[in-house]
């Protein structure tokens, strides 16, 4: 379980995939994190993953090329579903600017990523309960391995605000039926091929068909130093 040297072990696995480094503080936030992971997973079931390569290499690096890829001008997110805080931790890392809600109906669990929040110094917030009893609509939700899927993208649908966006994290097999849970509000303008697995993408769609300006959707923020 030892993590030293996994800030540098992240940031090459990100630039062999094509994604820019992480500044050396980000680097530090995410060695903490991995470290919290695999101490919290020897008690509770985080992830499947039980290996600190592994957690780099599918969870983080998917979670990161997630992040990198929100389009700016988003203000707050939802993370349906968090569990180990995947995506919500990374984005809430990289992207500070955005203010990041992480609900997780499992006790546990979300004591789990109150106790990142603090370790971690962030901002987000936890919100134990489901995520379709929150009562306020924000600018991204996002999803990735959530139980119940297609039933989770129309519940988190309903949580996006008017040009607000929906972001699938699944499979190029999987997306057109998560795509019509959504249902008929939603435009999806891309998909973008997530690192380290052949058929694994992030699909973003807008709420609302009037897209102000049709936006260039041509990746969000561009990968950067986090």
């Amino acid at each position: 379980m030892n993590t030293k040297g996994a800030d540098s072990r992240l940031n090459l696995l990100l630039t062999q995939v094509g994604i820019a480094p992480l500044d050396a503080q980000t680097a530090g936030k995410f060695e903490a994190y991995i470290s919290l992971i695999l101490r919290w997973n020897q008690r509770l079931n985080l992830t499947s993953l039980r290996t600190e390569d592994a957690i780099i290499s599918i969870h983080l690096a998917e979670s990161i090329a997630c992040a990198r890829s929100i389009p700016d001008g988003v203000k707050t997110l939802l993370d349906f579903g968090s569990g180990a805080g995947l995506p919500g931790i990374p984005i809430a890392l990289c992207r500070p600017e955005i203010a990041v809600t992480m609900a997780e109906s499992k006790a546990r669990k979300a004591a789990f990523l109150l106790e990142a929040v603090r370790t971690l110094g962030i901002s987000a917030k936890v919100h134990l309960g489901r995520a379709e009893n929150l009562n306020k609509a924000l600018d991204c939700v996002v999803l990735r391995a959530v139980d119940k899927m297609p039933a989770a993208v129309s519940a988190a649908a309903k949580l996006v605000a008017p040009q607000g966006w929906l972001a699938l994290m699944t499979t190029n097999v999987d997306l057109a039926r998560l795509q019509a849970a959504a249902g008929p509000e939603f435009l999806w303008l891309r998909r973008l091929a997530l690192p380290n697995a052949a058929d694994r993408i992030v699909a973003f769609g807008v709420r609302g068909l009037d897209v102000p300006g049709k936006p260039d959707f041509a990746g969000g923020q561009q990968p950067t130093a986090g």
